[in-house]
Order: structure tokens, then sequence, then C-alpha cells
């Protein structure tokens, strides 16, 4: 036994309505998130570029005399 459900007019406009609504949404939501991540990504790699330079181990100032401790 199947029962038969006729599609009305009322129900495929609902439906187109709702379809053009979710893909609008779709590309929005795409264009914000594609927007953020790549700001994200650059200034990340920014960072990474324009970072602190490595420090140089300390090296005492050369001098031409030795210098000693007495106690």
């Amino acid at each position: 036994m199947t029962v038969g459900t006729s599609l009305t007019p009322e129900f495929w406009e609902r439906f187109s309505v709702l379809l053009v609504l979710a893909l609008a949404m779709t590309a929005i939501l795409t264009a914000v998130f594609t927007t953020a991540f790549d700001a994200l990504t650059a200034r990340l790699r920014s960072r990474r570029r324009h970072g602190p330079a490595p420090r140089e181990p300390y090296r005492p100032e050369p001098s031409g005399h030795r210098t000693s401790v007495h106690c």
C-alpha cells in the first residue's frame, strides 16, 4: 500500500525560497571565513618573517691584558 502525496505549488515555492537562502548563506559564510583565514595566515607569516633576530652568544671584549683577582 502506498500513500500518495502530491507536491503542491506552495511546497515548491517554499522549497525554492529555502534553497536560494541556503545557497546565499553558504556563499556569504564561505567569503567571510576565507577572508578571515587569509588574514590570519598573512599575520602568522608576517610574524614569523619579522620575528626578533637570533641572539648571539656573549663574547667579552678582547683586551690587551689579563686581569687577576687577588684575595
